[in-house]
């Protein structure tokens, strides 16, 4: 693997785990790209089958990209308060 080549490292599920890990990506200083495959026309019909997104990094921060998503992954997700 060339480190100066995007390579693609994680398929995104929703729109919060992007915001989550555009936060923890700029954060440690790594340069990312990010493809949604939502399409207006289709109205995200191929979300389920493609998911929200691809997250691509340069070769030589994937290693680093990867122990972040790890982390992010295993975060429970809040979805109302127990009080």
């Amino acid at each position: 693997m060339h480190p100066n080549k995007w390579v693609k490292v994680h398929i995104i599920e929703s729109i919060f785990e992007m915001d989550m890990l555009r936060d923890a990506l700029d954060k440690e200083g790594i340069d990312y790209r990010i493809k949604e495959y939502k399409d207006t026309a289709y109205d995200g019909l191929f979300i389920l089958q493609k998911g929200y997104a691809s997250l691509s990094v340069m070769g030589r921060d994937k290693d680093r990209a990867l122990t972040i998503i790890k982390r992010i992954k295993s975060l429970p997700y809040v979805a109302h308060s127990k009080d």
